[in-house]
């Protein structure tokens, strides 16, 4: 069902070893993600188990969202303690886009950490005709759910390519596993999701019916400009997919909000990089997360007790 929510319940937390200042008892975390069919729900699984079981005194759970402006709007509301996000969508919660979903500034977010990137895939069933960007013109595509951070992308990359959506046949704003089944049944022509490479959505797709991966040329994300970035879906990626397919990339955070406190926000960092083989096993875009580029390119302010975590690494002076 769209705007589903689904709260899992996660690990106690029990008797940890390690330098972090005990919190206080039962101090909650709440994990926003984003659809159970994407790329930031089983990362925030994994993470939410890392700290209930890691971080003394800390209960945990996992909530699935339309991703990073719901997120962001929550964390700016103290309705949840830790959160992903894209890139662009980060940038105009800070500025406060309300053509983005942000009606003002959200000036109580704080920086955690850089973790891996997006990318913008297109996916057409081969039956639909669509190779390029300019075959979408007229055809039935899915955005993404409404104002989420893959609609903002679809939006950018329409815009870039000359588009709007006037100018396809259909446009839903559904989110990814709603979107492949209808691409299935052939209700839908395409759906772009903004996801991490190997997303489980178009996994599914691409094993159910054949399929196109339509490109994003270079020249279309320079258009854009920050924070896309061109990169490549390597050939295999996708069942059906046999050629490397051009597209562009946008770099996804971890984000606070000031009312966290440091001890928390310290411990919440520290556990990301100390157990980042659980990450990878969550999901292969766990294993691009690394402590040497979690600054690279952050639009908002550090939290204090994350500052103190690079700090103690050398990456802040």
């Amino acid at each position: 069902m769209v705007g589903r929510r689904r709260v899992l319940g996660l690990v106690v937390g029990a008797l940890a070893f390690g330098a972090v200042e005990p919190l206080a008892a039962q101090t909650f975390v709440n994990v926003l993600t984003g659809g159970t069919a994407g790329v930031y729900y089983p990362l925030g699984v994994a993470l939410g188990r890392i700290y209930g079981e890691k971080i003394p005194g800390i209960r945990t759970s996992v909530q699935s969202t339309k991703a990073s402006v719901e997120n962001l709007n929550l964390l700016q509301a103290g309705k949840g303690e830790i959160a992903f996000t894209l890139g662009d969508s980060l940038i105009a919660a800070w500025k406060g886009d309300a053509e983005a979903g942000f009606k003002a500034p959200l000036d109580k977010l704080r920086g955690i950490a850089g973790i891996y990137p997006n990318y913008v895939q297109i996916v057409a069933s081969k039956e639909s005709g669509i190779t390029t960007l300019a075959d979408l013109k007229g055809k039935r595509l899915s955005v993404g759910a409404p104002k989420s951070g893959t609609e903002l992308n679809a939006r950018a990359i329409l815009a870039a390519a000359g588009l709007s959506y006037a100018d396809l046949g259909k446009v839903e704003y559904l989110p990814f596993a709603e979107s492949i089944d209808l691409v299935k049944n052939r209700q839908l022509d395409a759906t772009l999701q903004s996801a991490g490479l190997g997303v489980a959505s178009i996994r599914d797709l691409s094993t159910s019916v054949p399929i196109r991966m339509v490109a994003v040329p270079p020249e279309i994300v320079a258009k854009i400009g920050d924070p896309f970035r061109p990169g490549v879906i390597p050939a295999g990626t996708y069942t059906g997919q046999d050629q490397d397919v051009p597209t562009a990339t946008i770099p996804n955070f971890l984000v606070t909000h000031s009312g966290v406190s440091d001890e928390l926000a310290y411990a919440m960092t520290k556990e990301l990089f100390a157990n980042l083989d659980q990450l990878a096993a969550a999901h292969a875009e766990g294993k691009k997360i690394t402590l040497e580029r979690a600054l690279d390119g952050m639009p908002v302010p550090l939290h204090p007790g994350a500052e103190r975590f690079y700090r103690e690494k050398g990456l802040v002076r």
